[in-house]
Parts: structure tokens; sequence; C-alpha cells
């Protein structure tokens, strides 16, 4: 194949989202024509859609070697930099683009990405309503300015503004034959309160269906099945529905995270977590499984959460960096996960040192009487984090750089769950430094027991 040929099927193959057959026409073509900066950043974003960051940024570092004012190279480096922690380096690519062009909207909600990455919440606050004054219209500043409000705490404006997440590309719009509620009367009337999102999110804004108290309605929840157990006895819910259909007699509907908005408006603190349900027979199992480790300090473990989330690979961690708490004598790890990372934790033996209950675990309410059966819970930011939390375990929440807002950028702990403990990254990217921290801490703590 010729050069131009190469260029055309690498490029071809890349659109068509064919990433394997892109990248080895990319490293053929980059064999004869090295000097091509646009190939290099084009296999950099490659890189990056298959989630190798770190390739990634090795292309766009050549890329802006070759071309360095080149405005496509830059966006395509800032990207991957704002992913992997490096915010100072993506804000001044981002700044020299806007230098030549103040009102790219590919841009402008970034530098805000940044500035909150970076925990400066003033600052990200600032830049994103100055640049919503000139384009009130646009849904990702718009976004941008709600994280960084939640982040700094001023929940009622951020979660006002975070309704705007229905016009931001990344949820499909509630498409159904009823009313949203608006603050209507409620009296004799059946709300339904859909959640959205992942599990964690259910579990953290149930908290909120107080809202719904003494308004005299009926009140029907749509929950996933993983988590129906778990959630049967929450107070003023009085049915439990997987979805809803177009034939159900409902009058309005409601998103779960629109009840935090009203809460917070009219002047409220954070409440305390909903209570959860622990079925009897999930209690039952739970005392069967730890029953041979009686004598040892107990600790659930989970490192990944979702595998389909986005931002997954960068707040998880790997099953071998917990395998060091292992060694601490009087300790038993106990593997609280489900899901397609057990593959890797089975295939190198992890499974004979971390105790797997997870895999036959039935549902998330199996998940709360193990949690419940341990000493401790450490975790990733992930749904067992909000678990743990809301059933008042002793958790550590081991967290990466860029921490979902309820935990902050600072500190550790958080007013959403006051008995949790969080642990956070050093730096980007770098598991072993927070992880030390756990050890040495888990170690103190049991040592302190015997």
């Amino acid at each position: 194949m010729t050069a131009a040929t190469l260029r055309a099927s690498a490029a071809d193959a890349h659109r068509e989202g064919r990433l394997d057959a892109a990248m080895l026409d990319y490293a053929r073509y980059l064999a004869l024509v090295p000097d091509d900066a646009g190939m290099w950043s084009n296999l950099g974003a490659l890189h990056r859609k298959a989630g190798r960051h770190t390739m990634a940024l090795r292309a766009h570092r050549r890329a802006l070697a070759l071309d360095p004012d080149g405005i496509g190279t830059m966006n395509n480096a800032a990207n991957v930099l704002s992913d992997t922690g490096d915010y100072a380096a993506s804000l001044a690519l981002r700044h020299r683009i806007l230098d030549r062009h103040p009102d790219d909207l590919t841009q402008l909600p970034m530098v805000a990405r940044c500035l909150r990455g970076m925990g400066d919440y003033g600052a990200a606050i600032a830049w994103a309503t100055a640049a919503l004054d000139r384009f009130p219209g646009d849904a990702e500043l718009r976004m941008q300015l709600a994280f960084a409000q939640l982040g700094a705490g001023h929940y009622a404006a951020g979660l006002e503004n975070y309704k705007v997440r229905w016009r931001a590309g990344e949820l499909q719009p509630r498409d159904l034959p009823f009313p949203e509620w608006q603050g209507e009367p409620l009296e004799g009337r059946t709300i339904a309160v859909l959640t959205e999102q992942g599990f964690g999110d259910a579990v953290l804004f149930a908290r909120f269906l107080t809202v719904l108290r003494g308004r005299g309605a009926q009140v029907v929840m749509t929950v996933k099945s993983p988590l129906q157990r778990l959630l049967q006895d929450l107070p003023g819910v009085d049915r439990i529905v997987a979805h809803l259909t177009r034939s159900d007699q409902v009058d309005y509907w409601v998103n779960m995270m629109d009840l935090a908005a009203m809460h917070f408006a009219s002047g409220g603190d954070v409440p305390p977590p909903a209570p959860l349900h622990v079925p009897h027979d999930s209690v039952t199992r739970a005392t069967a499984l730890v029953a041979p480790h009686a004598a040892a300090f107990r600790v659930g473990v989970v490192w990944t959460g979702s595998v389909t989330y986005r931002g997954n690979a960068f707040r998880s961690f790997s099953h071998r960096d917990l395998l060091p708490l292992t060694d601490i004598p009087g300790v038993q790890l106990i593997s609280l996960y489900k899901g397609p990372e057990l593959a890797a934790y089975h295939a190198d033996g992890t499974d004979a040192f971390i105790m797997d209950t997870g895999s036959t675990e039935r549902d998330f309410a199996d998940t709360a009487a193990m949690m419940q059966a341990c000493d401790l819970v450490i975790t990733s930011d992930t749904a067992t984090a909000h678990i743990a939390g809301s059933l008042g375990v002793p958790v550590w929440c081991v967290l990466h750089w860029d921490a979902f807002w309820v935990y902050r950028h600072t500190g550790d702990d958080t007013p959403w769950y006051p008995q949790m403990r969080l642990f956070r990254q050093h730096s980007p990217m770098d598991w072993d430094g927070v992880m030390s921290d756990v050890a040495g801490v888990l170690r103190a703590r049991v040592e302190g027991l015997a």
C-alpha cells in the first residue's frame, strides 16, 4: 500500500469505529511518514477512545512537537491532558485556542472543567458564569457551572442548573404521557418518582423522598431490579416498579434528583441517608459465608464500578492493589464485587487471598448484608460506597484525583455520609500512594484491636 492509501484507510476505519484496523494502518502510515502531525493527533484520539490514555499522551506529544500551533492538535492534546489530570497543561492549550477564537464553545466549558478538576470551584463558577452571560443557552457551560457549584456545596443553585443534563446529550429525555410535577397540589394524586443514571445515584438521592411527605399523594418509584429489595421499604413509597408504562395510572412524574433541588431550594441541609431494607435471607446467607472467618478482622472490598460508565477507568483501581492488605496479620478480605472484572481476579489467583462472595450475590440486598457482616468496607467510588454509607457501617472510600462532587477535592470526610472516611490519590493516575495510606491505617486499626 502507498502512504496515501494507508492514510485514507486509517481515516476510514477510525471514522467507522474499527479501531483495531485503524490503529494498524496508523502505525504502517507513520512508519512511512513520521512527520505528519495530524495523523499523530488522530492516533492519539483513537487511543483515548479506546481508553489507552498513556498511549494517547505519547501520540499527542509527538503531534504538538510537529505542529505546536495547530488548533486541532492543541484541542486533541488538551482533551487527554484533562482526562489524565494535567489540568494546568490543558488550560494553557485551551487559552491559546481561545486567544485566537474567543467564542469557541468547545473550549469555554472545558476551561471551567479544568478549574473544577483542580478543586478551584470559585474560579470555575466565575468563568462559567461569565461565559453563560455571553452564551446563556449553552448546555455544556451550564453543566460545568452546576458541577462546580455542587463541589462548592452550593447545592440549591447547583441542582437547579443541573436540570440542563437532559439537554447535554448524555441522557435520553423522558417520553411520558403524563406531566412532570412542578410543585402542584398532590392530595389524592399519584406521583411517580423516577431514578436515573447509576445504582449509586438512586441510593444517594433516595433521602430526598421526604419532599413528598405529607402531601397526600400515592408515591410510585421506579427501581431497577438489583436495587428493588434493598429499597422496598423506603418511607413514603407506596409501590416500587421496574419501569413505567404509558397505561399506568399516574398523574405526575418527577426525577429523584429534582426532589433534591426542591429540598435545598427551601433551605434544607443535607439530610441523613434513606434507610435500607436488608432481608432476613440475605443476613442468613452472609452469616454463613463469614462463619469460617469469625476470628478475623473482615474487610469487604470493591475495586471497580460499572465498566460501562465512561469515567470508570479513572475512579477504579486493580484488584491487585488490594493484595498488600491481605498480608496484614488478622485481616481477611472479602470481595463484594460482581461483574466482568471478576475474570481477571479469578485468573491470577487473587480469589485465594480475597474471598469471593460477590459473584454469588443475587442483588444489592445480599451485598448490604455482607457489608453488615464485615468489620469494615473499603471501596472505590461506586454504588457500594453509597450503600455502605447509607447502612452506617464503617466504610473507607478510595478516591481518584477528581472525585465526585459529594466527596469534594479535599478532606477525609463528607457531610453526605458522616461515618465514611475518604482516602485520596496523591497525584493523578497513581494508586500506589493512596493504597499505602489505606494499608497503614488498616494495620494500625487492627493492631489497636489486638
